[in-house]
């Protein structure tokens, strides 16, 4: 059947169509699927402007029906403080993998936020200890909050630690989300004595210097490294790579964007030293957390196959919801 249009959906719609639930059950299943050889490979491109960079990523997947999706994403860090803009801007075209059609063309910060905190979940699911229950923050902006959320879903958190650059950040993360998770959350200046006290830690920051140093991390910790998604940031002691088990989302990007790059860059140790794709541990290729000792490194650049699992979900709901507007991009006005 032709489609009747393009779906046009912008952020509020996209956030009252995803929820963290259902997004990590998606996530799970493209990284499953992309295990299993049953995805194409998916790809990245990145390109630095003079104070940020744009990352263009696209992937297909195979859901009951066949999707393909590009994102364009920028990242500015000044943009808040300089023009009273987010951090990352963007947009998502989804289309009809069978016959190339536009389906839908969707605003990306809720996606990127929520698919991004989805895979910090599911990672969580299987190299957390069972029993962790304190968790430091590091970077209390969305992906902070979002990944805060995700993980008191899968692990009984009874107390948050919250680190940012800027505590009045910190402080607000505080407030907004002790009552909303009934969890404690204490905003802190010292991450050495948070980061040693948590069973989990997690890095979502634009830094370009590393802040998470070995000797800040306890034995059992699950650290996951969502910040470096550019070739130029990093936020862990690249020593923490060789030294634990490591994790990567896709190691292809990893090895050129994620933490992982900088730690081959340095000759710490080979792509083939890398434990797992996450994949490969949800398929049950390969273990996950084999002790209660093991220090796990989850290095998470962000996949196009997440951005595809995520809008589908919003495309289907928005369908059968009536949200969005409808436009033709193919109407033609003249001939020639």
């Amino acid at each position: 059947m032709k489609p009747s249009g393009t779906l046009l959906l912008n952020r509020g719609e996209v956030a009252n169509l995803l929820t963290i639930e259902e997004c990590m059950v998606a996530v799970e299943e493209a990284f499953r699927l992309h295990a299993e050889g049953k995805t194409t490979k998916p790809e990245v491109l990145g390109i630095h402007a003079q104070d940020g960079v744009f990352h263009i990523k696209a992937g297909l997947l195979n859901l009951g029906r066949s999707y393909f999706a590009a994102k364009t994403n920028s990242n500015f860090p000044h943009n808040v403080r300089r023009y009273d803009l987010p951090l990352i801007q963007g947009v998502i075209v989804l289309c009809d993998a069978d016959n190339g059609y536009p389906l839908a063309l969707m605003d990306s910060m809720e996606i990127t936020v929520i698919r991004t905190g989805a895979a910090t979940g599911v990672a969580t699911k299987y190299l957390a200890r069972n029993d962790a229950s304190v968790v430091t923050i590091c970077g209390c902006g969305n992906q902070g909050r979002i990944s805060l959320k995700a993980i008191a879903k899968l692990r009984p958190i009874s107390r948050a630690y919250a680190w940012d650059l800027d505590y009045r950040q910190a402080q607000r993360f505080a407030d907004e989300l002790s009552d909303k998770l009934a969890v404690t959350i204490d905003p802190i200046n010292d991450l050495s004595n948070a980061a040693k006290d948590s069973d989990i830690c997690i890095t979502c920051t634009p830094s370009k210097e590393p802040f998470l140093k070995r000797e800040f991390v306890s034995p059992g910790t699950f650290i996951a490294a969502v910040g470096a998604d550019s070739d130029d940031k990093q936020e862990l002691e690249p020593g923490l790579i060789p030294d634990n088990k490591v994790v990567v989302d896709l190691l292809d990007q990893c090895a050129v964007i994620g933490e992982l790059h900088h730690a081959l860059k340095a000759g710490l140790l080979t792509r083939q030293q890398v434990d797992a794709e996450l994949g490969e541990i949800i398929s049950g290729k390969k273990a996950g957390r084999e002790s209660d000792d093991e220090i796990i490194i989850f290095d998470s650049t962000g996949t196009a196959l997440q951005d595809v699992a995520a809008a589908a979900i919003v495309y289907e709901k928005a369908l059968s919801n009536g949200a969005g507007v409808v436009i033709n991009l193919a109407e033609k006005s003249s001939e020639y």
